[in-house]
């Protein structure tokens, strides 16, 4: 039984850092051209180079997507962008588009190539055909089932990587029409409005300004609104299904939502490979996931067709159950100060909980508040503002201060 990857979205050069000290084993990330991500911080080429190399320092793998399905103005760049990724060290680059394909063949032949799930692959002899070609890793289309991944396995020999948790799409493998219908922002090159997450009415052709609710909502409905996957409770089968990568979608989420479920995947895929007999699904990681800005989970295809249950149709609207309100950049253990830079409103008197990596999270009360010239203060009034408190434990660098939402409360 090999242990699975686990790949997390690295959106800026933050995320990439927490997504690899919070517990993933590589990272995919993109550059400021050729990704599906335009609306990404993403990384210029310096800090391309810088997060390759972080990865690496940590023995880890960074990925990059080349993943757009380019028109032939976008090919005059590509060469020598293909070239500085090369050069660069970038562990593989993630392609959908066989024109792309031939030429990070061509100028830069010893450089891994991933295939995007863009490509959709959804069946044994595509993926075989992509074997034959010389990549080095297949990204599987979102539609297939558990077992449609068993039948590719036991008929090719090539690394595959499946999506496990985050946003679904309402297009096939991603390739969505839609945006540039309505807005002229091309989808296959990065620039996805997600009008999938819109309120639509039924209008009829004869009588142009009667709206009506494709279901009985008079606010309308998105028809198109997927679920967020989450296959957090089906760990074994993942693993015993032969996947080498197991992928978190998210380069536009939070470095909460990265660092969140980067922790909760790697606690769960360890604790089945330590002990598979013995395994079960904690309370803790279940809730832990409701705590980051998301939409209802659903499998997706895993384990059946998607029906009515795998779309929301009343809002657009994400949940959460916390906010990440402080980000932890230092801590001296003989006075139990850390420094901490506020993200969001903090006070004191609240109640919080930290996590860190490879710790248990604790609670405490935030006693005392200090500016960074030891001035104490009872409310942080300015964006990313650095303070100071005092910890009840210890904690690390890029510890994650957090409260409860008022309404979960």
């Amino acid at each position: 039984m090999n242990k699975p990857e686990l790949l997390a979205p690295a959106g800026n050069l933050e995320k990439l850092k927490m997504a690899l000290l919070y517990g993933a084993d590589a990272v995919f990330m993109g550059g400021k051209a050729f990704g599906l991500r335009a609306f990404s911080d993403n990384f210029d080429d310096d800090q391309l180079k810088e997060g390759i190399d972080f990865a690496h320092s940590l023995q880890k793998k960074a990925y990059v997507t080349v993943n757009i399905f380019p028109h032939n103005e976008d090919l005059l760049a590509l060469p020598d962008y293909i070239k500085f990724l090369y050069d660069s060290q970038a562990d593989a680059v993630i392609v959908s588009d066989l024109g792309v394909y031939r030429i990070v063949r061509e100028v830069a032949p010893k450089l891994p190539i991933h295939i995007s799930t863009q490509a959709n692959n959804t069946n044994w002899s595509s993926v075989l055909c992509w074997q034959e070609l010389g990549a080095s890793r297949v990204v599987l289309a979102r539609e297939l089932s558990l077992a449609d991944i068993g039948v590719i396995r036991r008929k090719v020999n090539i690394e595959l990587e499946a999506f496990v948790h985050g946003a679904m799409c309402i297009s096939y493998s991603g390739r969505c029409l839609m945006s540039n219908y309505f807005t002229d922002r091309d989808a296959n090159r990065g620039q996805c409005a997600q009008p999938c997450r819109w309120k639509f009415n039924l209008v009829e052709e004869k009588r142009p300004g009667e709206y009506y609710p494709v279901l009985e909502d008079d606010r309308g409905t998105y028809i198109f609104n997927s679920k967020d996957l989450c296959l957090l409770p089906h760990i074994p089968e993942l693993i015993n299904s032969g996947l080498d990568s197991f992928k978190i979608e998210g380069r536009m989420k939070s470095v909460h939502y990265v660092a969140s479920v980067v922790k909760v995947y790697r606690e769960a895929i360890d604790a089945y490979m330590t002990d598979p007999e013995n395994f079960s699904i904690k309370v803790e990681w279940l809730e832990e996931l409701q705590k980051i800005s998301h939409r209802a989970y659903t499998t997706g295809f895993y384990f059946n067709n998607t029906t009515q249950h795998d779309q929301i149709y009343g809002s657009s609207s994400y949940e959460q159950t916390h906010d990440f309100i402080g980000l932890v950049k230092s801590y001296d253990a003989s006075t139990r100060m850390a420094v901490v830079e506020q993200r969001n409103n903090m006070k004191v008197g609240q109640k919080i909980e930290i996590m860190q990596p490879q710790q248990p999270n604790f609670s405490q009360e935030i006693a005392e508040i200090f500016d960074i010239d030891g001035n104490p203060i009872s409310v942080a009034p300015h964006p990313q503002q650095l303070l100071m408190m005092r910890m009840n434990k210890p904690v690390r660098e890029f510890a994650m201060l957090r409260r409860r939402v008022r309404e979960y409360v």
